[in-house]
């Protein structure tokens, strides 16, 4: 005997639910989550603790051969530690006095592009993504003709230190790997700040971000894209922030079909 066909409805829950880990549709058990649904919670909080709360360790979480092929060092900011970066952000927005001399010691001046790893709020992200993002960055400024700075990794790090470092530096633009708080989606997304010259007392309104990159967001591939398109307007325009916004174009990447049927909807350049 032939199967029923299955409802037009469950096609378009299993459909929703395939484009995004939240909790939707999922079904409940009286006025409650399932159990299943209820553990899969627990366990997703619990990583995004972990993240928050673990230590970077450059070798073991970049990778000894990135490490050797960036020459990567370690500095920190004015939080002394873990617990003191969570409970005072604005410790995490400069460097130490130690940082600044190694800085100033260790990279070159007026690079056009400056790469830094900050943990930010999670160590998992930084593991997760650094390892294949941050080569394709050098890739693609090498490719421009861009003088690429020497990398480097900051403890305890809030956004903000991208002032710190234009002001240490001078490249013409700072890109900041930076762990995202973690979410019940995912403790792994990493975020990527841009600002063009940064200096002291620039705040967010001078920044672009490109956010939400981990396996099932943005792909190493396509951040770097978009990271790199956005610098060639920086430096075009000579400014960053709100002036500066991703161009929209139509491209073979696109992932799938809208839930609609309609065809593949133009993504960010």
């Amino acid at each position: 005997m032939n199967e029923p066909p299955v409802p037009r409805y469950l096609e378009l829950i299993a459909a929703v639910r395939a484009r995004t880990p939240a909790r939707i549709l999922v079904g409940r058990a009286g006025s409650s989550y399932r159990t299943a649904t209820q553990l899969e919670l627990r366990r997703d909080h619990a990583a995004a603790l972990d993240a928050v709360h673990a230590e970077v360790e450059m070798e073991r979480d970049l990778g000894l051969d990135l490490v050797r092929r960036f020459q990567l060092f370690e500095v920190r900011t004015r939080a002394g530690s873990k617990e003191e970066y969570l409970l005072r952000p604005d410790l995490g927005r400069r460097l130490d006095d130690a940082a600044r001399e190694m800085i100033r010691k260790e990279c070159p001046a007026a690079s056009v592009l400056q790469v830094v790893v900050g943990d930010g709020l999670s160590a998992a992200a930084v593991a997760a993504q650094v390892p294949a993002l941050l080569p394709r960055l050098d890739e693609e400024a090498r490719r421009r003709g861009w003088s690429f700075g020497r990398p480097f990794f900051i403890r305890h790090c809030r956004v903000g230190v991208l002032n710190d470092i234009g002001d240490l530096l001078d490249p013409e633009i700072v890109v900041l790997l930076i762990g995202e708080r973690p979410g019940l989606a995912t403790a792994e997304s990493l975020s990527a700040y841009l600002a063009y010259r940064p200096r002291p007392g620039h705040t967010d309104a001078q920044r672009n971000l490109v956010s939400n990159i981990h396996a099932r967001g943005v792909s190493h591939e396509e951040a770097a894209r978009r990271i790199m398109a956005l610098a060639e307007q920086m430096r075009r325009r000579q400014m960053s922030g709100v002036a500066i916004k991703e161009e929209l174009v139509n491209r073979d990447v696109c992932h799938g079909d809208d839930l609609t049927g309609n065809e593949s909807r133009p993504r960010l350049a």
